[in-house]
C-alpha cells in the first residue's frame, strides 16, 4: 500500500540533461519517464511541476545584463518546451498526461482551469504544469508548492541530483552530513538552499510536507511514495 494517495513531482530541467551540458538528453528522460510510469499505473495520482533550466541557464550568459523579468519569461517557455517533451515521452510509455500552462498559448497548451486539472488527475491521467506561477520574480519551486497546495496532494516530491539535504554542499565539502528529516523553520534559518524560502513557507503554511531525494537512483521514486527510507523529509 503506498504511504501517499496523490504526489506532486518537482522535475528541475537540469536533471533532464543528463551528462550533457544542455538540452534534453534522450536517455534520461526514458530512465525518468519509465520510473514515472510505473508509479502512475500503480494507482497514484501524479501531478509534475518541471523547471526549465537545461534551456535557458544554458545559455545564462545571454542574459547577463538582461531585465529580470524578461529572463523569467524566458525561462517559463523553457518550462513549456520540457512539459512537452516529458508529455510524448509519457505518451510513448502508455501514459496519458495534459500538459496546463500558466502562460498562454493555446495552439499548444491548454491554459491552467483548476477544476480541469483535478478532474485529469481524478481520471488518472498525469497532470504537467508549465510556465510556473506565470508570474515573473517565482521560481518553478514556489510553482510546485503552490500547485501541489491547489491539487491537495498528500507531499511535495522534489527530485534533484542530489540524494537529499546536507548541512553543505556533499561537492565542496566532505564533513557535508545528510538529514534524514528536518523542520521548515530550520532549513529556512540554516538558508539550505535546496529549495527557495518562498516555496518552503507556502508548504510549511499548509503543512504539505516535502521530500528531497535523488531522480537518478534506480527506483528511488517508487520507494518514496511507498514511505520507504529514502532522501529527505522537510515537514512542520
Amino acid at each position: 500500500m503506498p504511504a501517499y494517495q496523490s504526489v506532486l513531482l518537482k522535475l528541475s530541467g537540469e536533471a533532464l540533461m543528463g551528462e550533457d551540458s544542455y538540452g534534453i538528453n534522450p536517455s534520461t528522460i526514458e530512465a525518468m519517464v519509465s520510473e514515472i510510469a510505473e508509479v502512475v499505473k500503480s494507482g497514484i495520482k501524479l501531478a509534475i511541476v518541471i523547471g526549465g533550466g537545461n534551456i535557458f541557464r544554458g545559455v545564462v550568459g545571454g542574459a547577463a545584463g538582461m531585465d529580470r523579468a524578461t529572463a523569467d519569461y524566458m525561462g517559463m517557455l523553457a518550462t513549456m518546451m520540457n512539459s512537452l517533451a516529458l508529455q510524448d515521452s509519457l505518451r510513448q510509455k502508455g501514459v496519458e498526461a495534459r500538459v496546463q500552462s500558466a502562460l498562454r498559448m493555446d495552439q499548444v497548451l491548454e491554459p491552467y482551469i483548476r477544476p480541469k486539472a483535478i478532474r485529469y488527475l481524478n481520471e488518472g491521467k498525469v497532470v504537467i504544469f508549465a510556465a510556473g506561477t506565470g508570474n515573473p520574480f517565482f521560481t518553478t519551486d514556489t510553482a510546485a508548492a503552490l500547485r501541489g497546495a491547489e491539487m491537495n496532494v498528500d507531499i511535495v516530491l522534489k527530485a534533484t541530483k542530489v540524494d537529499g539535504i546536507y548541512s553543505s554542499d556533499p561537492k565542496k565539502d566532505p564533513n557535508a552530513t545528510r538529514y534524514d528529516t528536518i523542520s521548515f523553520d530550520e532549513a529556512i534559518v540554516k538558508n539550505l538552499q535546496v529549495m527557495d524560502a518562498t516555496a518552503f513557507a507556502l508548504c510549511r503554511d499548509r503543512e504539505l510536507p516535502i521530500k528531497v531525494f535523488s531522480i537518478l537512483k534506480p527506483g528511488a521514486l517508487m520507494r518514496v511514495v511507498n514511505g520507504e527510507p529514502e532522501g529527505t523529509l522537510v515537514h512542520v
